[in-house]
Parts: structure tokens; C-alpha cells; sequence
């Protein structure tokens, strides 16, 4: 097991260094659906095969992408019963012992986010058919809210699918180290392995030319004006706090164009301009884009603005982009937030609750370009040597090859 607060070192396993593992990834979705599942389930199955391994993917039908060197079968139908039985068929054509690695978001699997006999049906592969399961968890399980009864419902529910989960794993992966403190208790004295196992940057590994940003920057960003950027979903919790900090940023000293990047951005730029319609020249929407305009988009601006509700965390895809392309950032810490990134010094951090301190921050890294070069060179080499796509492979190579 490693140790709790690092992830596992790096160190690729090449094609011709070892037997070829045979890896079935089982995954409620796959690129090029949107999601940052679909895309991290990309990721890791291009990268394995790349590794020299031999890959399958399993998931529900969609549109359909190829990805060099991976087989998918969009056979999970809508991952009932009937469907697992046949899915199970095709899986025992293959020589035994099946490796899964199932990619765990409890509410992605259908089933109004209750599908236990999914669960059921992992443990029967695990126990009869001699399969070894493996889990990567993405999130865990609802949180109990009072007055809420349907919400409580499904998450006692994910607590009995966590149960019969953790009966069926070999080992648990984890996106961050605090849902290990949140599923092993449901382990019920079973001693499963559990590893971190942070989340690469779904970006194109190589930054996008200067042409290419500097035509989105001319596009956005007019007279030499600062540009700030937030990459993200838009979703409630966070166009919250995004809807807080925005006005502020905009109407700070000097007067920055904001770039809202991802699905949900043009709904939360009308939402602020129905608020503010003052603002509305200088916040700027380019809604869901292909990765390699994300990347443009993003390497255009001076810094991003990345707040989280539960504190910035390796699991945050949109915080790994930023520092993937070396850009600075101004984001939240909380419950969630692991030590590194205070010690790594490759972001500035700040309280959710406090706007006025994350707008002063923003004004100071826009004053000074030589301080958003340091943070940006910093956050660049934090990405390359502790979450970069080959320590996520080197990992998963270095268990038991089947």
C-alpha cells in the first residue's frame, strides 16, 4: 500500500520489459462523451496501451471515437442485469483472470444512481469467476442531509453498494487520500490495499503554439487589457462562489476581461449579465470547446480564477489543466485540500469565504508579471514531477500483471 499523502513513483514499463497485462476498463462513460470520467477513462487506456499492454473498454453505447490501440465495446447497454449477463459472456471469452479496473462514480451507472446489481455482479466475478477487480474512485458516496428523504434513500444505497464493492476489490484506488477515510470503514474489517492516485490534466500533453493563444488573447482581451480565465462545469456550488467573485474581479482596479472556458459557461455569463449588464463587455463565454482549443484558451490568459467549495484537490481536472500549461492560479483551500499544495507554493491559496482576500490576490498577481512567471514555472513543474499521465500508468503497471 502507499503511503498515505504521496502518490506512487514513476517509472514506465515498456513493451518489452515484462508480460503483456490484458486490462478491461468498465466505465459508465468514454470520450468523446463529455465529462471528465469519459476523458480520464481515455487517458489511462491509450496511455496503457502506448505502455504495451493490451486494452478494453467497456461502456455504454455512444458516439464512438477511436483511440489508438484500445478496443471498445459499447455493449453495457443500460447496465441492468440482462446487460451484465451478456457483457459477463463476452468478458469470459478471454483468458482468465480477467483484470477490471471499474471507474467508480456511484450516481454514473444508471439506476437513478442506485445500481447495486452492478455491484452484486462485480463481487459474483470477483468470488466465482475468479476476476480481479480493482476500483478507482472518482467520488464515493452522497452525503446523509436532513429533511431530505429521497437523498438520504440513495445514499444509504451507496453505502450498500460501497459494502458489496470492497468485497469484490483487489485493491482501491483513490482520487484523493480523504475517500480512503470515507470507504474503509464500509470494508468491514477486510483488509483491502488502498493507493492515491491523482488525476492527470485531460489536456493535449504538449502546449498549444503561441499563434494560438495569442488570437484567442486578441479575440478576448482587447487594447492590452488583462485577461483572466476559469475553466470548469459551471456547476451550482461553484458558479456560486464563481457568481460572488466575477463582479468583484471585474470591477477591480484594472478592469480585466474574464474568459469562462467549459459547458455551463454561457448560461453563467448570461446569469451575471442579467445581474450586472455593465460587466457584460468584458466577460467573455466560449462555452464547451474540443481540448486543444481548452488549452489555447486557457495558455491565453495571465492567471486563472479556480474556486471550489471543498477546497482545491488532485481530483480537480480543471485545476490540473492549469497546471499542466503552467498557468497561474488564485484558488480555495478546504476540507478537502491536500497538504502539497501549500508546501509546493505552485498556487495561491485562499479561504472560500473570503472574497475580498481572493479579488486582492487576483489584483497582485496581475500587477506583477515576473511573480505570475514564478508561479506559473512552479505549478508546471509540480504537474510534470508528481501528476503527469505516466505516474497514473507507472502506477497501474506496477501492480500484478494477470
Amino acid at each position: 500500500m502507499a503511503a498515505r499523502g504521496a502518490p506512487l513513483p514513476c517509472g514506465l514499463r515498456g513493451p518489452l520489459t515484462g508480460p503483456v497485462a490484458v486490462w478491461h476498463l468498465l466505465t459508465p462513460e468514454f470520450a468523446p462523451q463529455g465529462g471528465g470520467v469519459a476523458d480520464y477513462t481515455r487517458l489511462v487506456a491509450q496511455g496503457l496501451a502506448e505502455a504495451g499492454d493490451e486494452v478494453h473498454v467497456w461502456c455504454p453505447p455512444a458516439e464512438r471515437e477511436n483511440t489508438a490501440g484500445v478496443v471498445v465495446h459499447q455493449t453495457l447497454g443500460a447496465i441492468g442485469p440482462a446487460d451484465l449477463r451478456r457483457v459477463g459472456r463476452e468478458l469470459d471469452a478471454f483468458a482468465p483472470p480477467r483484470h477490471l479496473l471499474v471507474q467508480w462514480v456511484p450516481h454514473g451507472f444508471g439506476w437513478r444512481a442506485m445500481n447495486l446489481p452492478l455491484c452484486i455482479w462485480l463481487w459474483w466475478r470477483a468470488r466465482v469467476r475468479g476476476d480481479l477487480v480493482d476500483v478507482m474512485v472518482h467520488e464515493p458516496y452522497l452525503a446523509f442531509r436532513e429533511h431530505r428523504w429521497r437523498h438520504a434513500a440513495v445514499a444509504l444505497v451507496h453505502r450498500l453498494m460501497t459494502i458489496v464493492l470492497l468485497h469484490a476489490a483487489r485493491r482501491v484506488w483513490i482520487a484523493i487520500p480523504a475517500w480512503e477515510t470515507r470507504w474503509r470503514p464500509y470494508a468491514l474489517g477486510r483488509q483491502v490495499p488502498f493507493a492515491w492516485l491523482p488525476v492527470p490534466s485531460s489536456l493535449p500533453k504538449c502546449p498549444p503554439c503561441g499563434a494560438a493563444a495569442a488570437e484567442v488573447r486578441a479575440r478576448y482581451a482587447d487594447r492590452g487589457r488583462p485577461l483572466v480565465g476559469h475553466f470548469g462545469t459551471y456547476g451550482p456550488a461553484v458558479a456560486a462562489l464563481l457568481m460572488q467573485l466575477v463582479p468583484a474581479i471585474l470591477d477591480s482596479r484594472l478592469q480585466p476581461a474574464i474568459l469562462l472556458v467549459g459547458a455551463g459557461s454561457e448560461e453563467f455569463r448570461r446569469q451575471l449579465a442579467a445581474m450586472r449588464p455593465d460587466l457584460g463587455m468584458r466577460a467573455h463565454a466560449a462555452g464547451r470547446l474540443p481540448l486543444a482549443d481548452v488549452a489555447a484558451h486557457l495558455a491565453a490568459c495571465d492567471l486563472l480564477v479556480q474556486p471550489y467549495p471543498d477546497g482545491i484537490s488532485t481530483r480537480r481536472t480543471s485545476a490540473m489543466a492549469g497546471l499542466a500549461l503552467g498557468r497561474p492560479m488564485v484558488t480555495t483551500r478546504g476540507p478537502l485540500t491536500e497538504p502539497l499544495w501549500h508546501e509546493s507554493g505552485a498556487v495561491v491559496l485562499t479561504d472560500g469565504e473570503d472574497p475580498v482576500r481572493f479579488v486582492a490576490h487576483v489584483e497582485g498577481l496581475l500587477d506583477h508579471e515576473v511573480e505570475r512567471q514564478r508561479l506559473g514555472a512552479r505549478a508546471r513543474t509540480l504537474y510534470a514531477e508528481r501528476f503527469d499521465l505516466r505516474h497514473t500508468i507507472a502506477a497501474l503497471s506496477a501492480g500484478d500483471v494477470p
